[in-house]
């Protein structure tokens, strides 16, 4: 089986496995320097607070996409470069955010995926209202923990499984 590295085309998941695969309707930018990655779901629900987010990544990410639903604010951060450092260096195959991030200048770089709505300058708050491990409900989709994330320049799609060789 392929590793989050290769490049696995979302056009083709989808012609290869139709009504499996579930199209996110969000059109996501890019910001670190692969725009194409794919691992399990790890899911994280707040709302302008990003307390919590470091724990998660510190536990390992081999494998694995963190999908952030900051019900899609634009008022601040969910993320900036010293969390994305930390991110990809524990391993992470890459982030997705239904929200900003902040510092885009300093995700460049960085050799893994981190796609997010767009950018603000403003920090996140730091309330512990985060969750884990729970379903998600944007870009007309429903993502759960445990789900499988292919992403590239097209968009980013989901499935209940892998579905590459």
């Amino acid at each position: 089986m392929a590793d989050g590295n290769d490049i696995i085309r979302t056009a083709d998941i989808c012609d290869d496995h139709g009504d499996a695969v579930l199209i996110c309707e969000i059109p996501f930018n890019d910001y670190a320097a692969r725009n194409h990655f794919h691992g399990r779901v790890v899911t994280f629900a707040t709302y302008e607070d990003n307390k919590g987010i470091r724990d998660v990544l510190a536990e390992g990410g081999r494998g694995k996409v963190l999908v952030v639903d900051g019900r899609g604010s634009r008022r601040r951060a969910l993320c900036g470069g010293n969390i994305a450092a930390e991110a990809h260096g524990h391993g992470w195959q890459g982030l997705v955010f239904n929200g900003c991030i902040r510092d885009g200048h300093e995700f460049a770089e960085l050799d893994f995926g981190v796609k997010a709505i767009g950018t603000t300058p403003r920090r996140p708050r730091h309330d512990g209202i985060a969750e884990t491990g729970v379903a998600l409900y944007f870009g007309g989709i429903v993502i759960n923990d445990g789900d499988y994330l292919y992403t590239d320049a097209d968009g980013v799609i989901v499935a209940a499984g892998p579905l590459h060789e």
